[in-house]
């Protein structure tokens, strides 16, 4: 049983992670690869929505994605989009990145090299990862404007859509704990962390929400 006191700290680490931001048109849009095809389909809206002219979806696989998604992350997201009506032709696909630092920093590099003009870019994540995605972004190219973006839904309606409560938990403590500790690891910009956002953070880890936390000396953002 998830105590109600779980649930409140939960909801709180969900709201901040979401950043608020109004979404504009930018140069480009980047989906990151993860487990969530929402992403795809958010990164899809966007486009529709005439918010970027170009899409590049990131990431290989992981051992949560492997068997979902045997061509990669960013082949199946391509796949979703493709089927959601966006042209393959405005499609790009990066299919080595393994971790959020490597999404950005290899979609940049396969921007440059294509010489696509970029100076803002819409990037897409999970709904719990928006502040960690944007504070990567900023520390990695940094000479671009950031406007993150996400599947917008509750926590409760994530959960339903995960069916898993315990492991939705997980991975919010998880995301906030890399805001806590990758600045210092030079994996992203600081971000002010609130009192009550922190203090939500110690109880879930006390209380056993720890499958997705890292190492204090982590190898990669």
């Amino acid at each position: 049983m998830i105590s109600t006191q779980a649930w409140a700290d939960a909801r709180r680490l969900w709201d901040f992670q979401r950043m608020g931001h109004e979404l504009r048109p930018c140069s480009v849009a980047i989906g990151l690869g993860s487990h969530d095809l929402g992403v795809a389909d958010t990164t899809a809206d966007l486009y529709h929505r005439e918010m970027a002219p170009l899409i590049v979806f990131t990431g290989a696989t992981s051992r949560t994605t492997r068997d979902r998604m045997p061509r990669g992350e960013a082949e199946h997201y391509r796949d979703r989009a493709v089927a959601l009506g966006v042209p393959e032709s405005v499609i790009m696909v990066e299919p080595k990145a393994r971790n959020t630092g490597e999404n950005i920093r290899f979609s940049r590099a396969l921007l440059e090299e294509q010489r696509v003009p970029v100076s803002s870019v819409l990037v897409v994540s999970k709904p719990y990862e928006e502040r960690r995605a944007y504070a990567t972004a900023r520390k990695l190219w940094p000479d671009v404007e950031w406007v993150s973006a996400s599947t917008s839904m509750t926590l409760s309606e994530y959960v339903d859509s995960i069916q898993d409560a315990r492991l939705v938990i997980d991975m919010l403590v998880g995301a906030q704990q890399r805001l806590m500790v990758y600045p210092q690891q030079g994996f992203m910009i600081e971000l002010e962390i609130p009192e009550d956002v922190a203090a939500a953070f110690e109880r879930l880890r006390s209380d056993g929400f720890t499958s997705r936390l890292v190492p204090e000396e982590a190898e990669r953002a």
